[in-house]
């Protein structure tokens, strides 16, 4: 009984779902995408920020660990750690240097304008 139930509320949620899309029509539903655009590259980018910063100091407490016992935690460990978190704080600059080499300096991907405010 439970199953018909959640059968018949996801095809319920379809049904209005799909009606709500063809209410607005194509042409809203793109904008919308690419106005909340900018929003997920100043996520992604935020994230790689504090997901950077996260892996370098877990590679300065790998280094700790390293030096109070280095039989059980190999050099290998900390270097690994810090390397992904410098990789992980340059990717924003990354993405503006391969924008660049694709599409030249006049090219604009969606009007992505969200990474040049976490630069300084």
């Amino acid at each position: 009984m439970k199953k018909v139930l959640l059968v018949l509320f996801t095809l319920c949620c379809f049904t209005l779902g799909t009606a709500a899309f063809a209410i607005s029509g194509i042409g809203s539903v793109a904008t919308q995408v690419t106005t909340n655009i900018s929003a997920i590259a100043k996520l992604v980018t935020a994230a790689a920020y504090v997901a950077g910063m996260a892996f370098a100091v877990t590679g300065i407490v790998k280094f700790k660990q390293h030096k109070d016992q280095p039989t059980q935690y190999p050099i290998s460990t900390p270097i690994a750690f810090i390397f992904i978190g410098a990789a992980l704080i340059f990717v924003p600059s990354i993405f503006s240097v391969s924008g660049h080499t694709l599409f030249g300096s006049s090219g604009q991907v969606s009007s992505v304008s969200g990474l040049s405010s976490f630069r300084t």
